[in-house]
């Protein structure tokens, strides 16, 4: 037999679970831990009130029950008997039950009683109790789930706590009085918790076994009991009075004739999951002046998870009301009295002990740094937003301290690393894209590389042959004019067929970034230097930040900012203004050359870095420029941009080339990034 305290009621379904901590935010012990996103119930914290199974819409919470056993039971040699809750006709509400009763005994109970006597005779201990004259306060006890919440979670109230059985072990101590001891009982009912409180050892095995209307609904249908099959029967004696109102909020009060009298004040009645913790808590902190405090964890036990109807709320409180009244009706006054007067002797005492589960409270240290892992450094962070199950920031922390939550339940703080992730994931991305892109534009660089390679031997030698010749031709043409123009046409196609292999055999060549600490200031004023502008052009040098410093290929560099201030000289054949302005902040330096040139046509800006474009004349340009410019900025893991005006009505023409570099290559630390050339 399980120890009370420890025996499971509910169980989770992962697949069902969908992290929503509806089950968290409903359960008054908080005896729900999350655990990689999953809800399970921790027996020892459980009280048994069910609100998870209620709760949860996926019904990833179901009781674990105990029809295995009882079919089992059934089928043993032992004489089994059958006490049935109060809160049946909630249950069974076009059913007669009569029937019902018959169909009990169909499942092979030989005894079919109701609790409803057990809860007449706590009904007259309580008028009893509450009839002495020694000013103590108590709390009533016919609630499983309330004595176990009070055991584990205010533990000094344990002395306060009615010492009365529940009419379930009433009902079965008249059975035992009456049958004797080997008697096997059964409790059929709404409550999960009733599970518990049978086997409890204070109690002794006075109930064998507890079970829903829902195990009972399958035990008929294992056993394929229907009501039409059934045979109509009346509920063994002794039979139950004003005891059958019990399941019915206040319904001990009525039964006991103990009045909620709003003026005296004496007794106060409440139910469900948030009233019940707030009047203990009350009661604990002796607000309450009152004699007796009746508090159910459900709005009634017709509300018990172990129900499968679909009833409101009211409508099954009227189906209780219609069956008292009608069994009052009938009832056997002269009997109900003699058998009252039978079992008054009865003991229904009970006693109750702490099973104390309260945690020490972490430290404000420690409450602060669980909060800062959420997110909230200040008070104002705590959003108090309730979608982690708890009602506010703090609960939640505490809960993470004790090990029952994690610091992802907390909505806000997951949407903001889920914004963080994404911000990442982008950088991550737009630098694999960079990265892409600088490799499939090394591959084309490459494949020219290969082509220059294969070539370039074979035309060099004819070509140089060919200039020769020309030459000596040209020398010996003497004052034939026709004959000098034609060979210098010979001599300069040849020279220009020279440059192009030129280029590309600087293609052809292996080319790595070798990146070194470089001022990008001395760079520029080198190529200007080396570059002097033509007479009508004038240039300007701004730098707007002091650190020039990068880690840098100067060739290469020095390469790029030749390509591209040569072209802006030549954008400007009737002269202009050449701007070079330096930009940087802690990660990265920005060059913008700017020209006020004829600029570029909005249907060449796509094309300007592909190999071999190019709209200069014949003879004026290879166009590799600014393919070769376009690949060493990739390499350096930098991007280069090209904005330009070409029609003067839309505003000053001109074009600018804005080259951003990284100060260094965080990514790819020591390493070249890659290789153009042939292998």
């Amino acid at each position: 037999m399980h120890e009370a305290a420890t025996l499971p009621l509910i169980q989770t379904i992962p697949d069902c679970c969908r992290t929503c901590y509806q089950c968290v935010r409903e359960c008054p012990a908080k005896a729900i831990r999350i655990i990689d996103g999953q809800a399970e119930v921790i027996p020892d914290r459980c009280i048994g009130c069910g609100n998870c199974v209620r709760e949860c819409h996926q019904h990833a919470k179901v009781p674990i029950g105990a029809a295995d056993e009882i079919r089992q039971l059934l089928a043993s040699k032992s004489r089994v008997a059958a006490i049935i809750a109060p809160s049946f006709p909630a249950e069974f509400p076009d059913l007669e039950y009569p029937l019902l009763v018959g169909m009990l005994r169909q499942l092979d109970f030989d005894l079919v009683n109701e609790v409803g006597f057990g809860a007449d005779l706590v009904a007259l201990e309580y008028r009893k109790l509450l009839d002495q004259e020694n000013g103590r306060k108590y709390i009533a006890t016919t609630c499983p789930g309330i004595l176990s919440y009070v055991e584990k979670y205010h533990p000094d109230l344990v002395p306060f706590l009615a010492p009365i059985v529940s009419p379930m072990v009433a009902a079965a101590r008249v059975l035992r009085e009456l049958h004797g001891e080997e008697l096997k009982i059964v409790f059929v009912g709404p409550c999960l918790a009733k599970r518990r409180e049978a086997q409890s050892n204070s109690l002794n095995g006075e109930v064998t076994q507890a079970i829903t209307f829902a195990e009972l609904r399958m035990l008929f249908e294992k056993a394929e009991i229907l009501p039409q099959n059934a045979a109509p029967s009346e509920f063994d004696p002794p039979h139950a009075g004003m005891g059958a109102i019990f399941p019915i909020k206040r319904g001990l009060l009525q039964a006991s004739s103990i009045g909620e009298d709003l003026v005296v004040n004496n007794v106060i009645s409440a139910g469900g999951s948030t009233s019940f913790v707030e009047a203990i808590k009350e009661f604990e902190a002796d607000n309450m002046d009152v004699r007796l405090l009746e508090v159910l964890c459900c709005n009634g036990c017709i509300m018990g998870a172990g129900m499968t109807s679909e009833c409101t709320l009211f409508s099954r409180r009227a189906k209780i009301s219609h069956f008292v009244k009608q069994r009052i009706d009938l009832l056997d006054l002269d009997q109900w009295k003699s058998d009252m007067e039978q079992f008054a002797p009865l003991d229904l005492a009970r006693t109750f002990t702490s099973q104390d589960q309260r945690t020490p409270m972490p430290s404000k240290e420690e409450l602060a740094s669980i909060l800062q892992r959420m997110g909230k450094f200040r008070p104002e962070d705590e959003l108090n937003c309730g979608a982690c199950g708890y009602e506010t920031c703090i609960e939640h922390a505490i809960a993470v301290h004790m090990g029952l939550a994690e610091s992802e339940m907390c909505l806000p703080y997951s949407i903001e690393q889920l914004h963080r992730t994404v911000e990442e994931l982008n950088v991550s991305h737009q630098e694999l894209a960079s990265a892409q892109e600088a490799l499939m534009q090394s591959e084309k660089l490459a494949s020219m590389g290969q082509l220059a390679a294969g070539i370039a031997h074979e035309i060099n030698n004819p070509l140089g042959v060919v200039l020769m010749y020309a030459h000596l031709l040209l020398e010996e043409a003497g004052a034939n004019q026709d004959l000098r123009e034609d060979l210098q046409m010979v001599v300069d196609e040849a020279d220009r067929c020279k440059k192009i292999v030129a280029g590309l055999l600087d293609f052809a060549r292996q080319n790595r970034v070798v990146r070194a600490p470089t001022d990008v200031r001395l760079l520029i004023d080198r190529t200007l230097r080396a570059l002097p502008p033509p007479a009508d052009i004038e240039i300007e040098s701004d730098y707007h930040t002091s650190d020039t410093d990068a880690e840098l290929d100067r060739d290469q560099i020095i390469q790029v900012l030749t390509n591209l201030v040569t072209n802006a000289y030549t954008a400007m054949p009737e002269g202009g203004r050449l701007a070079i302005v330096v930009e940087g902040d802690e990660h990265q330096l920005s060059i913008h050359i700017a020209d006020s040139g004829i600029g570029i046509p909005p249907e060449n800006r796509e094309k300007i870095f592909h190999p071999f474009f190019t709209t200069k004349q014949i003879g004026k340009g290879t166009g590799l420029g600014l393919a070769v410019t376009y690949g060493i900025v990739k390499m350096h893991r930098g991007s280069i941009e090209c904005t330009s005006n070409a029609d003067p009505l839309e505003g000053p023409t001109g074009t600018t080339f804005t080259v951003v570099l990284p100060r260094k290559d965080e990514l790819f630390p020591n390493e070249d990034f890659a290789e153009i050339g042939p292998g």
